[in-house]
């Protein structure tokens, strides 16, 4: 009776064993700001309450399970948030969707991932790729690609600081040219220096390929911390050449931390923009934080580059050119 009664409570703990090797958490960002946005061209001030000045507000779910000798399964879901209006985006998962496994080997992930150059741009940005100034000008249509669909990606393990990745993105087409893209990363971390760079070209259906790089770095030092990077995208054809430089500090004290950052944009056909940045943050708790941003950045006469906060942007109208864009937000943020 008594090896009745053990085996019993044996059997009924196997589940609770086998949930004690996999988790699933829930977390995201709500962020949202008062802003006044001026796009330089007439009439194109305007007050604006806008989610995601300092960090794109989502929602997201995120698992992992012990296979055992090493080996973990694993996915991440994240969804756009919206909180001015309460929308989302397009596509609902459009923030990231990939499932994988990872282990000695590094990890592979399947599904819609953040691009090589995507990854290193994140980490050179003194913002994060936040508040108003920020390097997320550089991607978009006919410039940097940063997230693919459809893709298979490789990151290996820190190896005595190295770290390396690979990206595949699959056109998924049955006639005419193959849309995807193909990219390489390396990034070496030792303390507070980091180098990093990356390589890919995107086969666009309409244009042919586009060749686009990163290399940057950053060094931190007391309270300090530097970050510069360059980027490239390089379409086919003449003139189409897209280039960006970015160099930016910060300064912590205390629950405070300032940001700055120099910025210049160029295009093959001699339009330029040179961008300045400022930035404040305040953290209230280790996941709450108020936050104000100015910027602004100065076309010549062919240009009309813009300004991107996380999730917003302020830039001239093509028939514009030479207008000069700047925006000023307040605003508040809380991680969960």
């Amino acid at each position: 009776m008594q090896r009745k009664i053990i085996a019993a409570a044996l059997f009924a703990s196997f589940p609770l064993i086998a949930a004690a090797q996999s988790s699933v958490t829930i977390y995201g960002i709500a962020d949202a700001a008062i802003a006044r946005e001026d796009n330089g061209a007439a009439n194109g001030a305007r007050t604006v309450v806008n989610s995601g000045n300092m960090s794109g507000s989502r929602i997201g779910f995120k698992g992992v399970e012990d296979l055992g000798n090493g080996l973990k399964a694993v996915f991440t879901l994240e969804a756009a948030a919206n909180l001015d209006n309460g929308t989302t985006d397009s596509a609902f998962f459009g923030r990231r969707s990939v499932v994988g496994l990872q282990g000695d080997f590094g990890s592979v992930l399947f599904g819609r991932e953040y691009s090589p150059v995507a990854d290193i741009a994140a980490v050179t940005d003194i913002t994060g790729q936040g508040l108003y100034g920020s390097n997320l000008n550089a991607f978009g249509t006919g410039r940097l690609t940063r997230r693919i669909s459809n893709s298979v990606n490789y990151k290996s393990n820190s190896i005595s600081g190295f770290q390396f990745g690979a990206a595949y993105s699959a056109g998924e087409t049955t006639t005419g040219p193959s849309q995807n893209l193909k990219g390489i990363s390396g990034a070496y971390t030792n303390g507070p220096v980091y180098l990093g760079a990356a390589y890919q070209t995107y086969t666009r259906v309409s244009s042919g390929d586009d060749k686009e790089m990163i290399v940057g770095g950053g060094f931190k030092f007391a309270d300090f911390d530097v970050r510069a990077s360059y980027m490239r995208a390089d379409p086919d054809g003449a003139n189409n050449k897209f280039e960006q430089a970015d160099l930016g500090a910060s300064y912590t004290m205390g629950a405070s931390k300032f940001f700055v950052n120099l910025q210049q944009n160029k295009l093959e056909t001699g339009a330029k923009g040179n961008g300045f940045a400022l930035g404040y943050s305040y953290s209230l708790s280790k996941r709450t934080n108020l936050y104000a941003a100015y910027a602004t950045l100065r076309n010549n006469n062919l240009a009309t580059f813009g300004i991107n906060a996380a999730a917003t942007n302020v830039t001239p109208p093509a028939t514009a050119p030479g207008a000069d864009p700047k925006a000023l937000s307040l605003g508040l943020r809380h991680s969960f």
